[in-house]
């Protein structure tokens, strides 16, 4: 079974943050960015090397933190080309409920 990790962070903690999930990850576990973390996605990929945190199933980020970005930002920052699924809410709620996972860890430093 692997966990989903619902990951909310500002950027002066995302460091911590992802030291945080480190402790506990492993190789085949989901990742959803939440909130502003979907503008620090280049820098979650340089603290999650840093972290040898990898095998990462799935990154998502909702739709609603994504047009809060503004299209000009959420095309500098190619999210297309980095998060694997956009969800709506109600996508949100059933991936919290799907039984591939058998926790669901948030984050929120």
């Amino acid at each position: 079974m692997a966990t989903l990790y619902q990951l909310h962070s500002t950027m002066d903690n995302l460091r911590r943050s992802i030291d945080q999930l480190a402790l506990t990850w492993r190789s085949g576990d989901s990742l959803i960015l939440l909130g502003t973390t979907v503008a620090f996605i280049d820098w979650l990929s340089a603290y999650l090397t840093e972290n040898q945190i990898e095998g990462i199933a799935n990154l998502y980020a909702l739709a609603d933190d994504i047009s809060q970005l503004g299209d000009n930002t959420a095309t500098k920052l190619t999210l297309q080309t980095k998060v694997d699924k956009v969800l709506n809410d109600a996508d949100w709620v059933k991936l919290t409920q799907d039984r591939q996972f058998d926790k669901v860890v948030t984050i929120a430093l």
